[in-house]
């Protein structure tokens, strides 16, 4: 018996050069890429249905199948030879002889390689080992790999490679398809939460003239025709609460926004963002609202409302801890005590000491943020609301009736990574001009993430923006926690890289 799998120990390019003599000799006898083969039965599907039927009922009443799918591993057996194939649901094995497939065919099947993809009729047998297998009736190679896979045993190991070559990655390992198919589940659970929520869901504009919604540095770029420059959105905030002005009470999108800044494991310069605002609510209504869909959405894709992220458990169904900034500091750094968290000139020491940046600009509240990043939000592993924000850094938040200088903003912490970021909007056209212009003057002192002054917003809140909350999920950081994945480029099918 010869079993063949990838090319251990096998120089790549004469691997390549064999195959393409291969596909040459195919060429020569006609077309090398048919397209005339329907599949119309999946892998997947073929094993549920008919894996607790016995043998003597499949020889008694034969259950034909059509399949197609990529050649994964192949043994050749003399006048007999098996095959497993793989399509997007899972993975079956063929069976292909002399006597059923015919000479010529079974002769021309032992020189397939893995990895190319093939169609195959016949009707379904059971092995003596009990393995539900297609006896191949018809066989056709309908598109040629000129490359090898990955070494059988080992897999693809090299992290970049997975991220270069994601199609690699998704042909060997069974993982990858399934990380992606939960991303598509998770977001479509959402959607559906959502909607049954009564919010509409909508879609705005990824080139803006002013780049607005979030503090970033944006990409720049330009329209020829209207020879203007434009920015790819940062986040589509201001767009979606002109829709509330308008008269959309609740809405949401779920849509890229682009920052040009750096990439880590928690940062990719395309990301995905869900946004939803709700009339005549307040941040307290999106703190009751999240809980509510991240729950939701685990018992769909997940059966429970328990998952585990790097060995730690997480339970959506507790409540969930609300903290201060000041109030986190001290929880998890006893030593930083009242004396430094409420003295501008201590907290500055302390970030230079820690050798933190900060904005030399920025009052008692924008530093105590600056430490709380820098000493605390990693430690918040279950779900955690931070609240009570400084105004300074909140310019699109409403403040506080009772404490003007912080707003009614939060964030949600999981697993020490920000995941979600909501507010009662500000929907006061004066307070929102003067909060641009003080972002105007940061970034004339040097702050490039600071916002530019939108009149256009400002005109739309003129005509009345009624009471809101809103709040901003990060698609990918999400789908990370729920995918027990350690980095944003595992969850992102085509993650930016440098150049090879």
């Amino acid at each position: 018996m010869d079993e063949q799998h990838p090319f251990a120990g096998h120089d790549t390019n004469q691997i390549i050069e064999e195959r393409r003599a291969k596909l040459s000799a195919l060429r020569a006898r006609g077309s090398a890429y048919p397209n005339d083969f329907r599949r119309e039965h999946l892998a997947a599907d073929i094993l549920q249905q008919h894996h607790k039927s016995d043998r003597d009922a499949l020889e008694a009443k034969p259950v034909p199948v059509t399949v197609a799918g990529r050649i994964m591993l192949k043994r050749v057996m003399g006048k007999a030879s098996f095959a497993t194939i793989q399509d997007m649901s899972g993975r079956i094995q063929i069976y292909v002889s002399d006597g059923d497939s015919g000479q010529a065919v079974h002769e021309a099947f032992k020189h397939y390689d893995i990895g190319d993809i093939i169609g195959a009729s016949g009707a379904l047998f059971k092995t003596r080992t009990g393995e539900l297998t297609v006896r191949v009736r018809e066989l056709r190679l309908l598109a040629k790999s000129l490359r090898p896979l990955p070494e059988k045993f080992h897999g693809l190991a090299d992290q970049e490679i997975k991220y270069r070559q994601r199609y690699l990655d998704l042909i060997v390992n069974e993982d990858a398809r399934l990380r992606f198919a939960r991303r598509s589940l998770v977001i479509q659970a959402i959607r559906d939460f959502l909607l049954r929520e009564g919010f509409l869901e909508v879609e705005t504009p990824m080139m803006q003239p002013i780049p607005g919604g979030a503090a970033a540095r944006p990409f720049v770029t330009h329209h020829n025709a209207l020879d203007m420059q434009l920015y790819l959105r940062i986040a589509p905030e201001l767009y979606l609460k002109r829709l509330v002005v308008g008269g959309l009470e609740k809405v949401f999108e779920i849509n890229r926004n682009f920052r040009n800044e750096g990439i880590s494991t928690r940062h990719n310069p395309e990301f995905t963002m869900l946004e939803f605002y709700a009339a005549y609510t307040d941040h307290e209504y999106m703190m009751a609202i999240i809980p509510r869909m991240l729950l939701c959405t685990a018992q769909t894709v997940f059966g429970g409302s328990r998952i585990t992220y790097q060995g730690r458990d997480i339970d959506f169904e507790k409540p969930y801890q609300r903290l201060t900034i000041t109030g986190a500091i001290r929880k998890y750094h006893p030593e930083y005590d009242g004396s430094l968290l409420h003295d501008r000139q201590a907290l500055i020491s302390k970030l230079e000491q820690l050798g933190v940046k900060y904005q030399p600009g920025d009052s008692i509240g924008g530093l105590q943020l600056t430490l709380f990043e820098n000493t605390t939000e990693s430690m918040l592993f279950d779900p955690t609301f931070i609240v009570d924000y400084p105004a300074e850094v909140s310019p699109l938040a409403r403040r506080s009736d009772a404490r003007p200088e912080v707003t009614e903003r939060f964030e949600l912490y999981i697993a020490g990574r920000e995941i979600a970021n909501g507010f009662s909007e500000l929907n006061d056209p004066d307070d929102q001009a003067e909060r641009f212009r003080e972002q105007v003057a940061r970034k004339d002192a040097g702050d490039t993430e600071a916002m530019h002054y939108d009149a256009d917003y400002i005109r739309a809140l003129e005509f009345g923006m009624p009471p809101a909350s809103g709040a901003g999920i990060g698609i990918d950081r999400l789908v990370m926690l729920l995918t027990d994945s350690p980095s944003i480029r595992d969850v992102i099918l085509f993650p930016h890289l440098r150049p090879e």
